[in-house]
């Protein structure tokens, strides 16, 4: 290993845990902003993260569904719902609610499953190589197993967008 595949893994690495704070703290800025519009651009700056993790793992088409679907439409019906919401800027709505502390305990226990599997769990010893998935099968697999879930959810976007539309011509 020469000099210069070291400090291309440090800096690949470095780039790596900055990302990782990156989405860390864009889902964080997401679930505790008091602006709902801040929240959204929170969670967009988590889902950007989460689409250059996918990068970093390999799976580049994860990547660009990570960021057609989510960041591209979901975020984008959002955002469209956001800006239709009523009382948005009202500095006299609480921040927090009474679901906080269940909320702060479900996120703790899967945070300590989570944990718990990434000791206990067999994982692949690293560098072991693991076969690459076609794309041409993952696609079959797609429209032909998951064509009725992938359905419904557009037609359930699809009636959100419909309901922000009559619940803006109302005003």
């Amino acid at each position: 290993m020469s000099v210069t595949d070291g400090v291309l893994e440090k800096a690949a690495q470095a780039a790596f845990y900055v990302v990782a704070l990156a989405t860390l703290l864009g889902a964080w800025w997401a679930v505790s902003a008091r602006n709902l519009f801040r929240a959204a651009l929170g969670l967009a700056l988590a889902l950007f993260g989460v689409a250059a993790l996918y990068l970093y793992l390999e799976a580049e088409f994860l990547a660009v569904v990570q960021l057609l679907i989510y960041v591209g439409a979901i975020l984008t019906l959002i955002l469209f719902g956001v800006m239709l919401t009523a009382r948005i800027a009202d500095p006299s709505q609480p921040r927090w609610n009474r679901q906080a502390g269940a909320a702060l305990g479900l996120a703790a226990g899967i945070g300590l499953g989570l944990g718990w599997l990434y000791l206990n769990g067999a994982w692949a010893a690293p560098g072991t190589a693991q076969p690459p998935v076609a794309l041409a099968a993952l696609g079959k697999t797609l429209v032909s197993g998951y064509l009725l879930p992938f359905e419904l959810l557009s037609l359930l976007l699809l009636g959100a967008l419909v309901g922000a539309l009559v619940i803006a011509k109302r005003e």
